[in-house]
């Protein structure tokens, strides 16, 4: 993959362009947080809760309105609903309702976390660059052949591009081991949960400008 924050430029063939492009320090090479990359992870993973489970209770159970016997003299218990949670078919006792999981996490914890991942990737020689190179249509197949060229193809991949691409992203969805991210919108939990970083050449541009402001 490389050695350190050296990396080779590799063709979409999988042969080596002969440059070699050397990782920011301030982004690649940091002492990794893990505090902050478990904040970022868990609300991330928070916020994609949907939080729309609901059970009735005995208000919203239809039905129950009559005493189902009198008070006294049955030798039974006394009841005074069917509908009561004791009872088969009666209302759910403390049962989820809709709520929100969302969380807000502080911009410098989230830079931090992102950073940290990537650091990671780097020390783990995990991080691949690549040549710009775009699809004129979108094409499962030739982003498929791409990464076998690179020896990607069995590997769980995230591919970062400088700009949002709909084409790229397209020619890639229906790659199980890959997932396509712009450099300014991948998280700290995209990067973590791939097993290598394939960055394309002026997308490691964007990166180094999101994070200098």
């Amino acid at each position: 993959m490389g050695a350190g924050l050296n990396q080779d430029v590799y063709k979409i063939d999988g042969s080596k362009s002969g440059e070699q492009v050397t990782l920011p320090k301030t982004v690649f090479g940091i002492e990794p947080n893990d505090h902050a990359i478990w904040l970022t992870v868990t609300t991330e993973l928070s916020n994609k809760r949907q939080g729309t489970s609901k059970t009735k209770n005995r208000t919203e159970v239809r039905g129950g309105g009559r005493k189902p016997w009198r008070q006294k003299g049955r030798g039974t218990a006394r009841a005074g609903t069917i509908r009561s949670p004791l009872w088969v078919g009666g209302g759910r006792i403390f049962g989820p309702s809709p709520r929100s999981y969302r969380k807000r996490l502080p911009k410098k914890i989230s830079r931090l976390a992102r950073k940290s991942a990537l650091s990671y990737k780097a020390k783990e020689e995990k991080v691949r660059l690549v040549e710009d190179f775009s699809l004129e249509n979108p094409k499962t197949k030739e982003m498929a052949g791409i990464l076998k060229n690179l020896k990607l193809d069995a590997m769980k991949t995230l591919l970062l591009t400088p700009e949002a691409n709909r084409t790229m992203w397209l020619s890639g969805r229906n790659i199980p081991r890959l997932s396509v991210k712009d450099a300014r919108g991948f998280s700290a939990y995209d990067v973590l949960s791939a097993e290598v970083l394939l960055i394309q050449k002026s997308a490691l541009d964007k990166i180094s400008e999101v994070f200098k402001k």
